[in-house]
């Protein structure tokens, strides 16, 4: 982990990663999404929603290194659950000293808005970039 060109820190391959290596598994305490206060002013971290709907993983507690994985919109990782459990695969051969991306692909309760838009805005510098972090669909 080191900082990042994109954004903050990031993660960076310390040694060349195959296609189809999990490389890393996203840690955390685990909560109830309606525990989560809706006025959560700290824009740097994303709790990652599970498939159940009822639980996240917040890295601020316990997490490890993965919460540090920037977004892009055109990826070389991908974000997998597992038995509740998310790991980070490599979506190609990474090459050492590589940043690691996924696309975060982030989903809202709220209406989809410039604003939110706005909030949500990447940094990724893809030739690909969607401009925003939210999901595509």
């Amino acid at each position: 982990m080191r900082r990042s060109g994109v954004h903050g820190r990031g993660v960076y391959a310390t040694k060349a990663i195959p296609k189809g290596t999990r490389i890393i598994e996203y840690t955390g305490k685990r909560v109830l999404w309606e525990s989560i206060p809706e006025d959560s002013e700290d824009r740097r971290t994303f709790f990652f929603g599970l498939q159940n709907g009822k639980d996240v993983i917040d890295p601020t507690i316990g997490g490890n290194e993965a919460r540090w994985i920037n977004h892009s919109c055109e990826p070389n990782c991908e974000a997998i659950e597992e038995n509740s459990r998310i790991f980070i695969y490599a979506l190609r051969d990474l090459r050492p000293g590589e940043e690691l991306f996924y696309d975060y692909a982030l989903e809202m309760d709220e209406p989809r808005s410039k604003e939110l838009e706005k909030e949500s805005e990447c940094y990724c510098g893809s030739s690909n970039c969607r401009g925003t972090m939210l999901d595509p669909n």
